[in-house]
């Protein structure tokens, strides 16, 4: 054994969902505190497949996953509406659990996962990884020393073009929908910049016809102090992943904001009246941050109530979203 270090955190993974295979698990291997030690899947030879290229070990069914005692902790990347019941038997058998966004479909399901998780006293943490890329620090820093003046407004958009017709975000049943896709990473960045309470002015959402998912929507919102925010979500507009702090005194113009990959260089626009001056930062890997992060909650570098308190505000915002966009043309049944 080697002394002084600490041994990696062991991790199951329950599903091998797209972004676990392209984005997570990658980024758990090339992590030191984690170690993917099992991959469960329903299906046993997706599970062999997965498991053969992380070095972990295949496991057909997720229950016999979270029944293993040599696994600590749980990431879960399966569909939305998986997420509720999944994590809940995560934290039953005593694993910490890092979910993929949105955590949840609605407030209750938070709620509730945030109860067992502090009665069983495990880390519960929503998978919001660009929040912990070091380029969103950069913008607080230059807002904090006056570059743009007092804030006054910030705009958010996410969005890409139109999903193949047969993926799971067209399907109401798993949890499908811009909003719980997209939108929350514009609500999530919105309480990011804003911090404090976060209210829903109005809000609007855009429907598929054929599907019953929204495929867009926006909203306002308001911090306590008045600021506001517009944001901007779908999956049928040209790829935009970007926001804007408008001051009193100049604009902060961030794009590739929320999945940039970890070779990408961010370059950060400031606009003031007399200059415009653009900043190139150094490339940051938020995949790994984030495994880094789950791994420091549960050895308890750090407060596992901030993490659960984060992600019960963020789906309560949802919803709100949801009940301010309410019934009417084209918003989803």
């Amino acid at each position: 054994m080697v002394t002084g270090r600490t041994a990696p955190l062991p991790v199951g993974v329950l599903g091998c969902g797209g972004i676990a295979m392209r984005r997570m698990l990658p980024a758990m291997a090339r992590t030191p505190e984690v170690r993917v030690t099992a991959i469960a899947s329903r299906d046993r030879d997706r599970a062999a497949s997965a498991a053969n290229r992380f070095d972990a070990d295949p496991v057909h069914g997720y229950e016999r996953l979270l029944e293993r005692d040599d696994i600590t902790a749980v990431y879960l990347p399966l569909p939305p509406a998986l997420h509720a019941p999944w994590a809940a038997r995560a934290l039953k058998a005593g694993k910490h659990v890092l979910v993929e966004k949105p955590m949840v479909t609605c407030a209750g399901e938070a709620r509730d996962l945030a109860r067992l998780a502090e009665e069983g006293r495990l880390v519960l943490m929503e998978s919001f990884m660009f929040l912990h890329h070091s380029q969103h620090a950069t913008v607080t820093e230059l807002l904090e020393r006056g570059e743009i003046g007092e804030l006054r407004q910030v705009s958010a958009e996410f969005g890409f073009p139109p999903l193949p017709a047969q993926d799971i975000r067209h399907r109401p049943e798993l949890g499908g929908g811009a909003l719980l896709d997209a939108g929350v990473y514009t609500l999530r960045v919105t309480q990011h910049l804003l911090g404090g309470t976060v209210s829903v002015v109005g809000a609007a959402l855009t429907a598929d016809a054929s599907t019953g998912v929204d495929v867009g929507g926006d909203a306002l919102l308001r911090g306590g102090d008045g600021v506001t925010s517009h944001v901007s979500f779908g999956f049928r507009h040209a790829y935009r992943s970007a926001y804007t702090l408008w001051g009193s005194a100049g604009r902060i113009v961030l794009d590739r904001a929320f999945t940039p990959p970890p070779e990408h260089r961010p370059v950060l626009r400031v606009e003031r009246q007399d200059r415009v001056e653009e900043l190139t930062l150094a490339a940051d890997d938020q995949f790994a941050n984030i495994a880094a992060r789950f791994a420091d909650l549960v050895r308890g570098r750090a407060d596992p109530a901030v993490e659960r308190a984060a992600a019960v505000r963020q789906a309560e915002l949802v919803d709100a979203v949801r009940a301010a966009a309410g019934p009417g043309p084209g918003s989803p049944p």
